[in-house]
């Protein structure tokens, strides 16, 4: 996302005209998953105040930080650090799901019995959003950087559930593609 990113973190460029995090945790919360931890690393303080203490989204939130970006593992390490409980769900920060495919998500992987679950988009493709209990060890990885998926590996069987169309804002023309539809 350079040179965009130098100025602004993913997190708060916008999707619909509004900021992505924004909308993550509005969708978290009507999937009532309230509780949240949000990892933060470059440009943090910006994450930071525009989410405040997350009630204007209806989340109780903290916050943890990555000093450094040293891979999914290391973040996942830090919100639990920070306070996070297992079971939890984990998204990255820069992805919007389809209405109701987060809360779907999390009751197919509680309900799968599987020490950890991944969404696969519409197309076939991974998509971030991963379910971990706390068979999932965080500990001992390869790195940095230090991957979410081989600590899942790691822990054995794990659920593969269908979601819905994603939309991220991964390099700059996403940005132009989310937010100006009617330019194609």
């Amino acid at each position: 996302m350079r040179p965009l990113s130098e100025r602004w973190p993913k997190p708060v460029l916008p999707i619909d005209g509004r900021p992505v995090i924004a909308s993550l945790l509005r969708e978290l919360a009507a999937a009532s998953l309230t509780e949240v931890t949000v990892v933060t690393g470059h440009l943090a303080e910006q994450v930071e105040e525009l989410l405040g203490d997350g009630s204007a989204f209806g989340v109780d939130l903290r916050y943890a930080r990555q000093p450094r970006p040293d891979g999914s593992a290391d973040a996942v390490r830090r919100a639990v650090e920070a306070g996070a409980r297992f079971p939890f769900l984990v998204s990255a920060a820069d992805t919007l799901f389809t209405a109701g495919d987060v809360a779907r998500f999390g009751e197919a992987f509680l309900s799968s019995g599987k020490p950890s679950a991944l969404a696969v988009a519409a197309d076939g493709s991974p998509a971030p959003l991963w379910g971990l209990t706390d068979d999932v060890l965080l500990d001992d990885l390869q790195g940095p950087p230090f991957e979410l998926l081989e600590a899942v590996r790691r822990a054995g069987e794990v659920a593969r559930v269908e979601i819905g169309k994603t939309r991220a804002v991964s390099d700059p023309l996403d940005l132009v593609r989310e937010n100006f539809p009617y330019l194609t």
